[in-house]
């Protein structure tokens, strides 16, 4: 494939979107769409809060701290000391700026405007030419199930740091959700030359997009090759609690029972060397390359990895 072929990302958010700044370096400016989970997505004083969608904009933007992870570069927090001071719910940070995306989003949600054109503008006001689009305009809501209780997933990857043993995964409304339209239309480009499922978490990112049933669909019946690449290394993450969801739900912390949890998705698989003696034990083509992204080199190393590789995958259909 060449750099003017267009491609298509699913992602979350800190571990997802290291890949997504990958391609985008290793796509033509424009030629890039990444699709973003919203189940993560949630109400907190009276705001409309997207987590892995701002993310994914600061960024491919260049704008997020690259400190936190989190959030935008050079931000104050005003905001939060005074709501502090008051007695204000603190666990969630908000920084002053990033504060501003959440109040205009909040108004234009509540004027009629759908959450993927909120998004593209914003994406065109700070200048990006990847698009990056939510994975549905609809309400999904990720909750989990604990021993403690049922949890709204902020309550429990932000408040409780993930702490609660996890007995199950629910995504509210995804039956009900419909992919969004832009989405479903770069799917059917016809320069579309893949399809990456990035290394997010499987289970609390990529599952609230398979959960709909539009999407799931599509990309089992994707003219291209669908691509995943493996979030583990070495039976660890990288980053996040992967790992530790897996071992509480009880499944073999392995490269194999992610590729095996894709089954019917995808065309092939991403392995790290660490993990290179698996590859024969999967039913799906693998290309085996080192996966740890530290460096902007290294994640648009992967990116160009990835794409030829689908690049084989397309030419032996």
């Amino acid at each position: 494939m060449t750099r003017r072929d267009s491609v298509v990302a699913l992602s979350g958010g800190i571990g997802g979107v290291k890949l997504a700044l990958g391609l985008q370096g290793a796509c033509a400016p424009g030629r890039l769409t990444v699709v973003v989970n919203t189940g993560d997505d949630f109400e907190h004083l009276g705001l409309a809060i997207s987590p892995d969608v701002d993310t994914t904009l600061y960024t491919l933007c260049g704008l997020a701290n690259a400190q936190l992870g989190w959030g935008r570069d050079g931000e104050t927090w005003s905001f939060m000391t005074e709501l502090e001071r008051l007695g204000g719910e603190a666990w969630f940070r908000l920084g002053d700026k990033d504060l501003a995306v959440h109040v205009e989003r909040t108004r234009r949600l509540a004027a009629g405007e759908p959450l993927s054109e909120v998004v593209a503008d914003f994406g065109r006001r700070f200048g990006l030419a990847t698009r990056v689009l939510p994975m549905t305009d609809d309400r999904v809501r990720t909750t989990v199930e604990t021993v403690e209780g049922t949890l709204s997933f902020q309550r429990y990857f932000v408040a409780r740091r993930c702490e609660p043993c996890v007995t199950a995964i629910r995504y509210e409304g995804a039956e009900r959700a419909r992919p969004t339209p832009a989405a479903l239309r770069a799917l059917g480009e016809p320069d579309l030359a893949a399809v990456v499922i990035c290394p997010s978490n499987p289970y609390l990112s990529i599952d609230p997009i398979l959960a709909i049933p539009g999407w799931r669909s599509a990309l089992q019946s994707s003219r291209v090759p669908v691509v995943a690449v493996s979030p583990l290394i070495g039976g660890e993450a990288v980053k996040g609690p992967t790992a530790k969801i897996m071992r509480e739900l009880r499944l073999e912390v392995s490269p194999l029972t992610v590729a095996r949890h894709y089954a019917g998705i995808i065309g092939g698989f991403v392995l790290d060397e660490v993990d290179a003696e698996l590859a024969a034990r999967l039913d799906v083509p693998v290309r085996v390359a080192p996966t740890l992204m530290r460096t902007l080199a290294d994640k648009e190393r992967l990116a160009r990895e990835v794409l030829a590789f689908a690049g084989t995958l397309r030419g032996a259909r």
